[in-house]
């Protein structure tokens, strides 16, 4: 990603942040949607600005005032925008990124984005969340700052949470000869993973989760729940060792089979629905899990 004076360059993702920022002080409002991602019209946050801090310790607070959008640094105003401008520069911005492919500029919104102080498709964050947003409960007119992970759709499907050397779990193989174990580690097709895990079976032996690679995402994994990293080891091991990629399928065979022995099905969905929200509100493997663990104490999705 790049940016030259009035030129912006960014791929999909990049790019749908910055619609994101711009759509929602258009509307004004932050939605909850229902298990398809589909919007629930009568389930909202009405928000009153959204902060962005492009430069470090400069922070600017948008503020959302019946048709303007206010832009002030410490109170003190510095211009105003529409927030019809917005959201047509945001509806243009939506089709742009519908059509291009890599990375690439759109001339006509980079240059609306820099005259309200927009220089950097991605601002810089100081912790896990893309963006940052103050928002009022209607119900009890409590009024709390939040962030959030922008995800996309527009491209490719967005993952929630990436893997990498820091996601590594560890699995304790029982029931083969050392002989076995090293023909099975000889194996290095390109599903070597999966074919490991069939030779095992084959040669009757078992696999039971150990223990995580990763001490700070262990840390974050069990400040969503203390049986979160055995719960995940679990589905890791049925999506390796019989071809599950469904999540929903994944969790009901954690109902089934109950390895840490709830006695209660619904235990598993409840407690993957929390790891899930915690990686929607910003929840990095490698990042000390605070910003996020606070955030789900604040607002329900």
């Amino acid at each position: 990603m790049s940016n030259n004076g009035n030129r912006m360059s960014g791929n999909k993702g990049e790019w749908s942040e910055l619609y994101a920022f711009m759509k929602l002080l258009s509307q004004g409002r932050v939605y909850a949607a229902n298990e398809k991602v589909e919007k629930i019209d009568e389930v909202y946050y009405p928000i009153l600005k959204i902060m962005r801090e492009e430069t470090r310790g400069e922070v600017i607070d948008y503020v959302i005032d019946n048709d303007m959008v206010h832009l002030e640094i410490q109170s003190n105003r510095i211009l105003s925008v529409s927030r019809t401008e917005l959201e047509e520069n945001a509806n243009l911005l939506l089709k742009e990124i519908a059509s291009h492919s890599g990375s690439f500029e759109v001339e006509e919104v980079a240059k609306f984005a820099n005259g309200i102080k927009v220089t950097k498709i991605k601002a810089p964050a100081a912790d896990t969340t893309d963006i940052s947003m103050q928002i009022e409960d209607i119900h009890t007119n409590f009024i709390r700052n939040v962030g959030f992970s922008i995800k996309s759709e527009v491209g490719n499907a967005p993952t929630l949470l990436n893997a990498g050397l820091t996601t590594n779990f560890i699995y304790k193989v029982t029931g083969i000869t050392s002989e076995q174990a090293e023909e099975i580690n000889a194996i290095d097709t390109r599903t070597k993973i999966k074919d490991r895990m069939a030779k095992i079976a084959e040669y009757g032996g078992s696999v039971k989760y150990y223990g995580m690679n990763h001490d700070g995402f262990k840390r974050n994994l069990i400040m969503v729940d203390s049986s979160m990293p055995e719960i995940i080891g679990n589905m890791l091991l049925y999506f390796y060792s019989e071809d599950v990629k469904d999540c929903d399928k994944l969790v009901e065979m954690l109902g089934e089979r109950d390895p840490l022995g709830y006695g209660d099905a619904m235990m598993y969905t409840y407690k993957f629905k929390k790891f899930l929200c915690s990686c929607a509100l910003g929840m990095k493997p490698a990042k000390r899990g605070m910003v996020w663990m606070r955030q789900m104490e604040d607002i329900s999705l």
